[in-house]
């Protein structure tokens, strides 16, 4: 097998058609299973995604195979190619309106989600702000779309007939779409600010969705993205996660 990437906690493999993720021993066995679990009931949608094949151990550690897609991730051809940047922004956001169009009523629900990972920032962000996010939370639409998670061009893979595929599917939830476009928004904002603001443009004019109502769940969005503990981002995730300032 050739190695693909490196994550952490997971190397991923390619082994003919197909792509082996193996997860180091540290990593909760529950998680992986529920990982396999959301792609199975993401590819029962009928989105493009690559087909989950097996979960199995490899040498004692725990491993995902599914479908190989050859291609190039659209983060990749749209760095090569900023010239025509509104095109592929445009193109991404209807793939994720296309994803945020279909219903999978198993998945965990993103509200509960969140819930868990505002209270576990216990010593990263004080009791009063978790206290307001909780409520801002609470006070937000309650919907079932499915949700992504981490919507973001490296995650689309584009095949050399032109066909988009949506890999990594470990953090699908059902909820609110606005709330999967802040966390969007916000994985642009943390590399490029301006790219950030041309998706959000993008996706409120073709959702009909007002920019203040993603703004609205940035700071949610912003404290789950905290739990990560990446110290390059803790200063402008805090900035933020100060939903005080929103009141």
């Amino acid at each position: 097998m050739d190695v693909i990437a490196t994550r952490k906690e997971k190397v991923i493999y390619r082994d003919g058609d197909a792509v082996v993720k193996v997860f180091s021993h540290v990593f909760p066995k529950s998680d992986i299973l529920n990982e396999a679990l959301n792609q199975a009931r993401v590819e029962e949608t009928g989105l493009p995604i690559p087909a989950l094949r097996s979960v199995s151990l490899i040498d004692g550690q725990w491993a995902i195979t599914m479908d190989y897609v050859e291609g190039r991730t659209l983060e990749e051809i749209m760095a090569e190619d900023p010239a025509n940047i509104e095109k592929y922004m445009t193109e991404f956001v209807e793939l994720q309106l296309l994803v945020q169009s279909k219903k999978a009523p198993l998945l965990n629900k993103l509200k509960d989600k969140m819930n868990r990972k505002i209270s576990s920032l216990n010593g990263q962000v004080d009791a009063t702000i978790r206290y307001e996010l909780h409520t801002r939370l609470d006070s937000m639409p309650k919907h079932n779309k499915l949700c992504h998670g981490d919507f973001n061009p490296s995650n689309i893979i584009i095949d050399s007939e032109g066909k988009p595929h949506i890999i990594d599917w470990s953090h699908a939830t059902q909820g609110n779409a606005s709330a999967d476009a802040a966390r969007t928004y916000l994985l642009f904002a943390l590399k490029d600010r301006a790219l950030a603001e041309l998706y959000l443009k993008i996706f409120c004019e073709k959702s009909d969705t007002a920019k203040q109502y993603v703004h609205q769940w940035l700071p949610i969005v912003a404290a789950s993205q905290m739990v990560k503990r990446i110290p390059e981002e803790e200063e402008f995730l805090r900035g933020w996660v100060d939903v005080i300032d929103y009141q």
